[in-house]
């Protein structure tokens, strides 16, 4: 099993910066991919971005251009998020699997608590 928790969410105005950190702990060998959600209150949980064990990412639409994941290894995972605007309001949550991401269809496995990030203008 891996246990997984997120760190870096505050608050700041629309424009800035912000860094997520998501640190993977347990079985971390087994991670192949670990991901980047978020859900806005009211709001359907979505997908922002996906790394691989080969560094293989994807983003999503919103946020592509403004948001970059990236990893030091399999245990460590950041989303550097630039020109954030109010609609990046959300809860984020990191993730991880076992699969390799471009075959997850499903939920993924392990999930962590979740850090707040909010977006003032």
């Amino acid at each position: 099993q891996v246990q997984v928790v997120e760190s870096g969410g505050d608050s700041v105005q629309v424009g800035g910066s912000l860094r997520l950190s998501c640190a993977a702990s347990g079985f971390t060998s087994s991670i192949y991919c670990m991901g980047w959600f978020r859900q806005a209150p009211g709001k359907e949980r979505e997908e922002v971005a996906t790394i691989d064990y080969d560094g293989k990412t994807t983003y999503a639409d919103s946020v592509k251009g403004r948001f970059t994941i990236s990893h030091d290894n399999a245990e460590k995972v950041y989303l550097q998020m630039n020109n954030l605007k109010p609609e990046d309001t959300a809860m984020y949550y990191c993730a991880a699997d076992d699969r390799w991401c471009e075959l997850i269809t499903s939920e993924f496995l392990d999930w962590g608590q979740g850090t707040q990030v909010t977006v003032s203008s």
